[in-house]
């Protein structure tokens, strides 16, 4: 491998681990404050409704946690592919990811036809679970 090349990689291998680090971060910062606020906000409610608002809120707070959470593990996932040297190909069918998909989802390990192929997969085993549960008429 050329000398130039191999230096390239190297810079592009920095750069990003830098970004995901930094997301990893920026995240963590924002767990960590949420996790802080939330019971402070628990002593300060006074009425039912109040509480209701509050609880309401606090189920968004911790939907997003749950959210963040999530995509830290993709972020820590994404820095294993990085390291491994398979970061930026798509893990289902082994094409290279666009750079303007990793640039935008720098965590991402599908090219989006595979993406979207798992997703509407997912949504129809949704959808059969919730009939077959659901209550017979």
């Amino acid at each position: 491998m050329p000398r130039g090349k191999h230096n390239d990689q190297r810079a592009r291998y920095a750069v990003l681990k830098s970004m995901l680090e930094d997301r990893r971060r920026e995240i963590q910062d924002k767990l960590r404050s949420l996790r802080e606020t939330l019971p402070a906000e628990l002593a300060e409610v006074k009425d039912t409704e109040e509480q209701s608002v509050h609880d309401f809120v606090q189920d968004v707070e911790l939907a997003l946690m749950e959210m963040k959470s999530a995509t830290l593990a993709k972020i820590d996932e994404a820095i294993r592919r990085l390291e491994n040297g398979s970061y930026g190909v798509c893990t289902e069918c082994g094409t290279d990811l666009s750079e303007a998909r990793l640039k935008a989802l720098p965590f991402a390990a599908m090219c989006r036809p595979c993406q979207e192929r798992e997703e509407e997969s997912k949504i129809r085993n949704d959808n059969r679970a919730m009939r077959e549960f659901a209550p017979q008429r």
